[in-house]
């Protein structure tokens, strides 16, 4: 493979489009996959170590390409036809991976220590149906790159839990003695600072912590912000404290706002967007290798490229159909046919 980089969009509907021109042409998964070319894929992971090496949580279980998404192929595991939402690598050891499932299978946590190759389950046990969603998923699963026994999983809408000793034990920390007080966790980022702060979005507001969890201040959405549904976090790789935010008048909404935080999430400013987004903004995708370059997805498929952090934004081209993750990896995939 040459180098160059290639953009990765997870959809419901189409597999994983791909692009390694820079959004020039974007090509479809083939038919002979494991991933179905209209199929649903809910996250992508690269591997932090292998460039070329990206995990695809799809609806029938783990999928890994190790040609920068050309070809994927399903690690044969106990993941086998779960439905995975959420995929997280230890920063400080990637041998070891984080999954989450969910909906319309059962919402579970699992842990792999040898790169996806084999998995355990992991507690806690959920209900297999809650209100809001009908069935619960894992949404959002983080770990602190400087305590990374530390790791935090939200559910879409069974609540925010808290593990301390890297996976083997989990609390449930929201509730009305906790400070986060809805049960609907969709994004959760820690900024190294210092202080350390940790960011909980919940559907309609924003916590935020100096202290471990211990207490929590909280931004209602529509007070703060001016709309109501608050989607998706991400922090800007590399910084200690910039944060953007996507949020948006409802799921899937009519329109969307990105707003961007250079002090881990006291105060927030609107990034002016080309045009208005066609729904919720569903997902970021950033990477190491270049912290400035970000992309974000909605629900109904615009995408929009920031070259300078998440400042200044510019609308791609092609539109998708429902997308749910994006990324990119330094590598350019080998050129196919555009579709």
């Amino acid at each position: 493979m040459n180098e160059g980089k290639t953009i990765l969009v997870a959809t419901d509907g189409q597999g994983i489009l791909r692009s390694s021109d820079d959004g020039k042409s974007w090509q479809r998964l083939d038919t002979e996959q494991d991933i179905d070319f209209d199929g649903t894929v809910r996250c992508l992971a690269p591997d932090p170590e292998k460039p070329g090496v990206v995990y695809a949580g799809t609806e029938r279980g783990l999928c890994r390409s190790l040609d920068a998404g050309v070809n994927w192929k399903r690690i044969d595991t106990i993941l086998n036809d779960q439905t995975i939402w959420q995929l997280t690598f230890d920063p400080t050891n990637p041998n070891t991976i984080f999954a989450g499932t969910g909906s319309p299978t059962r919402a579970a946590l699992y842990r792999s220590k040898d790169r996806g190759e084999s998995w355990s389950r992991l507690t806690p046990d959920l209900e297999e149906r809650c209100k809001g969603v009908g069935r619960p998923r894992f949404v959002t699963l983080t770990i602190d790159p400087s305590e990374p026994k530390s790791i935090w999983a939200g559910v879409e809408e069974t609540g925010l839990f808290h593990s301390a000793d890297g996976g083997d034990t989990w609390d449930r920390v929201d509730g009305p003695d906790q400070g986060i007080t809805n049960t609907d966790i969709h994004s959760v980022v820690i900024l190294p600072g210092p202080p350390k702060v940790i960011l909980v979005l919940v559907v309609n507001a924003l916590h935020r912590s100096v202290d471990g969890g211990a207490t929590w201040d909280m931004q209602v959405s529509r007070d703060a912000f001016g709309l109501r549904y608050a989607r998706v976090l991400l922090a800007q790789p590399n910084s200690p404290n910039n944060v953007l935010l996507g949020i948006s008048d409802g799921t899937p909404g009519t329109t969307s706002i990105i707003l961007r935080s250079e002090d881990a999430g006291r105060t927030w400013a609107p990034r002016p967007l080309p045009s208005n987004p066609n729904s919720c903004v569903w997902a970021f995708g950033a990477n190491d290798a270049d912290p400035n370059l970000i992309f974000a997805g909605t629900k109904y498929g615009h995408l929009f490229r920031s070259n300078d952090g998440g400042l200044t934004w510019a609308k791609e081209w092609r539109e998708f159909s429902e997308i749910t993750a994006v990324t990119w990896i330094p590598v350019a995939a080998k050129a196919q046919s555009a579709h």
